[in-house]
């Protein structure tokens, strides 16, 4: 088949990255962002640990495969990346953050087998949870101190306690926002959403992080957005449905009383926080919700709006188990805490303390009419 004519065929591959992290990595487009970072190609070359006239011979053969030219020549001025150069850097960007979470998964399953196959002693556990930057830290410090895999997966907060309630895994992440009570009461969209999938006496929590959720913007915020009114004719990307984060912000626009429809793009969905913040980087959207941390990875201004609690919760038969309590000693250590004080907007407050629903959840106090009767249908969320 033949291909339009002007269009060059791409082919790329990325490797994941040694250290463990779950990144996907690529020589050509890390050498265009230390191009970019860098200001010239000698400190790019420095960089990288390459000669000059390597990184040159190699910019040079990948403006010949690619017809178009990727560096701006200009005698007497540092090299910059073309027009083209800098959208391939963005496509990159968002590919990266669209794939986050399946790549996440993918190294829990290859890091799964392998201890496996080289220490017999490593105890596996399943985590399903809603997605989260501190999370892949956690893995890695229960495999480091307690012998612990914790098998990762992200999805939707809502399709973790439905997996959780299946028996599929032992812990489900959850993020509720517990920092403003008044978005988790009875008959909010928080607890519409969780209330069916929680189940008092059956259940247990254990706090992870606090974290901040707002509106992400572009640096500087140009467009001089203070709040939810000023989203109106904008550009919006944010989570997509039956994820806690979407439930969240469905609760603010309706506590705020602005109609869905007033927020334009309000149907521009991402499947994780990191998306959403890539959106926002790249230009496709004027804002987006999300994490503190994912807008400061992208380098955008953040409006905090909500300080939320994430949660893993198990069954109350599995809190007493010596894997749950490895999890729990390895949320109350010093590392534990030294990852969340290096992310932005997050906390460690209370991290490793096992809390019952009915004292931590609002709508289980006990003036709470709320409690979700036997057989009762669960409401959709919008």
């Amino acid at each position: 088949m033949s291909k339009p004519s002007g269009i060059v065929a791409v082919q790329l591959r990325y490797d994941l990255a040694a250290d463990g992290s779950g990144r996907l990595e690529n020589p050509f487009f890390r050498v265009l962002g230390a191009i970019r970072s860098q200001g010239s190609i000698a400190a790019a070359a420095r960089a990288l640990g390459f000669s000059y006239r390597h990184l040159w011979g190699y910019l040079k053969q990948q403006e010949s495969a690619y017809g178009r030219a990727l560096i701006l020549w200009d005698r007497g001025r540092a090299a910059r990346l073309t027009e083209f150069a800098e959208k391939l850097l963005w496509a990159e960007t968002r590919i990266q953050a669209r794939l986050a979470g399946q790549i996440e998964n993918l190294a829990t399953e290859i890091g799964r087998e392998l201890t496996v196959a080289f220490n017999d002693a490593v105890q596996i556990v399943d985590c399903v949870a809603s997605h989260d930057l501190a999370l892949p830290a956690l893995r890695r410090l229960c495999q480091a101190q307690a012998d612990l895999l914790l098998e990762l997966r992200f999805e939707g907060s809502l399709q973790a306690l439905s997996t959780l309630r299946s028996e599929r895994c032992a812990f489900a992440g959850i993020h509720l926002p517990l920092g403003r009570p008044e978005l988790a009461a009875r008959d909010s969209a928080v607890h519409r959403a969780f209330g069916p999938c929680l189940r008092l006496g059956r259940e247990k929590m254990i706090r992870v992080s606090t974290r901040t959720q707002g509106l992400m913007v572009a640096a500087g915020n140009p467009r001089r957005i203070g709040g939810l009114r000023d989203l109106a004719g904008l550009r919006f990307a944010q989570r997509s449905q039956d994820t806690g984060t979407r439930a969240l912000f469905d609760e603010l626009i309706a506590q705020s009383g602005i109609a869905p429809a007033e927020v334009a793009g309000h149907g521009l969905e991402e499947s994780t926080h990191v998306a959403v913040a890539a959106a926002v980087a790249s230009g496709a959207a004027d804002a987006g919700f999300g994490i503190e941390a994912a807008a400061a990875a992208q380098g955008l201004s953040f409006i905090p709006m909500v300080l939320e609690h994430y949660f893993l919760v198990c069954s109350a038969r599995t809190i007493d188990t010596p894997q749950a309590a490895h999890l729990i000693a390895v949320l109350k250590s010093p590392e534990w805490r030294a990852v969340l004080d290096d992310l932005p907007g997050y906390g460690a407050e209370g991290a490793g303390e096992v809390v019952s629903l009915r004292r931590t959840l609002p709508w289980f106090g006990p003036n709470s009419a709320g409690r979700q009767r036997k057989g009762q249908p669960r409401k959709k969320i919008g």
